[in-house]
């Protein structure tokens, strides 16, 4: 299930990020220790953790996964083998939040853009997941929330 669509704007945030590029296959295999490389790190150099990890997909995801595995961070942190800095910039994005386990993310994104479609908004490539309750919190999978977000295009 997806809650209605909603427009947001962002502020800037600085993030920790980890750039992976895998066949869609294989992205299961890379979350888990990408994400615990990266919590390490900015551990590490006692950067606090601000709010959810969340995913950038650069460009809207085909055979290859072209993304960021990204934490959003108190400031920023110092480049550490694959971790490096940055910032998520502010701009108007669309989003809504999906119920459920991970296995339903395809059918909610088709959902999501076919919402985004019909209200007419434009869109840029590239999308956003933010893993707001998932594993590490709930072994509920019904418990589970993951925002979903797709920046809207300059006119």
């Amino acid at each position: 299930m997806i809650e209605p669509l909603r427009t947001v704007k962002t502020a800037p945030q600085h993030i920790a990020l980890i750039p992976i590029q895998v066949p869609r296959a294989e992205i299961q295999k890379v979350m888990g220790p990408g994400l615990m490389e990266l919590k390490a790190a900015v551990a590490a150099q006692n950067i606090a953790v601000v709010g959810p990890w969340f995913t950038h997909h650069v460009r809207d995801p085909g055979a290859v996964f072209d993304f960021e595995i990204c934490l959003p961070v108190a400031s920023p942190v110092a480049a550490v083998n694959r971790v490096k800095p940055a910032q998520w910039p502010a701009m108007t994005i669309v989003q809504t939040t999906y119920h459920g386990g991970y296995e339903g993310l395809g059918g909610a994104w088709g959902e999501f853009i076919a919402m985004i479609k019909a209200t007419g908004h434009k869109t840029a490539d590239g999308l956003y997941e933010t893993y707001a309750v998932g594993p590490e919190t709930s072994m509920d999978p019904g418990a589970w929330r993951t925002v979903l977000s797709k920046e809207v295009a300059a006119p």
